[in-house]
């Protein structure tokens, strides 16, 4: 079977079903397919994330990116609403509350520098600030800290996949179930080789696949930096109220905030595993050797929490620098990349997505200039620092 279309996109997750809403709302009469090997999203990574968002970056177009994610949160439903429907993803504006030692006060003084210059309100504070702001939080070993003042917090992430999902098909996207197996570049077009024997030709391949990101590029013969880490997210509760609780990143690398009325923590990933794992499975002694006495050393009334559920998802990870890779494929003509956002994808994928759909239409960026996330960069050896990585 052959079937010819414009733009066919490689994953259908929330980063996937961004580009395509958007290519349909610049171009209605585009052709675009997305084909997603688990529609029911058991595993995707956008389904598994904490889902939260932030403007406390050390890069500047990441800061950009999710000042116009969160833009685009909160009139959400003006973006994707469908035939009258109310669209929510429960946001939460509440702030991070990153938290270093010594050791970490010039990175997160710089930083700050950035988010400032970008328009980001995020104030530094000293302990004593830190202790007269949040009396429920040891300062023991924090020697600065900076809080996000607004436009940071967390939201539903499944609700976001689910409502680029339904207006993009709305728009008149195709969503196709398959698994691709094969790529093809010649001349003006490529095609997709998938799993059940279809084929499709198109004009442009969009690679987004997530963590399984090099495997589709090497299809093609191309090796990119990207591959799957797995991060356990354990929700806990607490009987002691604890007042305006930012998105908490402790010195440890654990980072804890409010769900509901629970908790959800992630520890930091651990350093003597393997970088690549392939089973979601949670690990669930390191709640109680690691996270739960972190937890109870910076806010006292952690001592008596109850971990009460867990899961496990995929980050992404640009093994090269933790930054997106937005753009064309070096050496390719008809290859677009957006993958690599190593645990900030979800944050970003509106701009993320409009930036990867404008240069496929118009061959720029209009709205956000995202050259410094050009995938060349990569392939040249000129890495592209993010400090701030959670």
């Amino acid at each position: 079977m052959n079937t010819k279309i414009d733009v066919a996109i490689v994953g259908g997750g929330v980063m996937g079903c961004s580009v395509a809403y958007h290519l349909k709302k610049l171009d209605p009469g585009l052709a675009v397919t997305v084909i997603e090997r688990d529609p029911s999203y058991r595993t995707a990574s956008s389904a598994l994330s904490a889902s939260s968002i932030r403007q406390q970056f050390s890069v500047p177009i990441n800061v950009k990116l999710s000042q116009y994610s969160f833009d685009f949160f909160r009139s959400i439903g003006q973006h994707l609403g469908v035939d009258g429907e109310a669209v929510s993803i429960d946001l939460v504006e509440q702030g991070y509350l990153y938290l270093v030692p010594a050791a970490g006060v010039e990175n997160l003084r710089s930083s700050q520098r950035v988010q400032a210059e970008c328009g980001a309100r995020t104030a530094l504070l000293s302990p004593a600030e830190l202790a007269e702001r949040f009396p429920w939080l040891s300062a023991e070993g924090v020697e600065l800290a900076c809080l996000g003042l607004a436009g940071e917090g967390w939201f539903d992430g499944y609700s976001l996949l689910q409502a680029f999902r339904r207006k993009a098909r709305a728009l008149g996207v195709e969503f196709r179930t398959g698994e691709v197996s094969g790529l093809e570049f010649a001349g003006a077009g490529a095609a997709l080789q998938l799993s059940d024997g279809t084929r499709l030709a198109c004009a442009t391949v969009v690679n987004a696949a997530g963590p399984q990101a090099a495997q589709v590029a090497r299809m093609a013969g191309l090796e990119i930096p990207v591959a799957p880490e797995r991060h356990c997210i354990y929700v806990f509760e607490c009987p002691t109220p604890i007042p305006q609780c930012p998105l908490v990143v402790d010195p440890s690398g654990l980072y804890f905030r409010h769900e509901g009325s629970r908790y959800i923590v992630g520890p930091p990933p651990d350093p003597n595993s393997p970088p690549v794992r392939e089973h979601l499975e949670v690990d669930h002694q390191v709640f109680d050797d690691f996270i739960w006495p972190t937890l109870a050393a910076r806010v006292p009334a952690f001592e008596a929490i109850r971990c009460v559920s867990a899961w496990a998802g995929f980050y992404e990870m640009n093994t090269f620098d933790h930054n997106a890779l937005i753009g064309k494929a070096p050496g390719f003509d008809h290859f677009m990349l957006i993958n690599g956002f190593s645990g900030h994808g979800i944050q970003q994928s509106p701009a993320a997505g409009l930036a990867l759909a404008e240069l496929i239409l118009f061959g720029r960026f209009i709205t956000l200039d995202a050259t410094p996330l050009d995938p060349r960069r990569v392939f040249e050896n000129r890495p592209l620092r993010e400090l701030n990585v959670i």
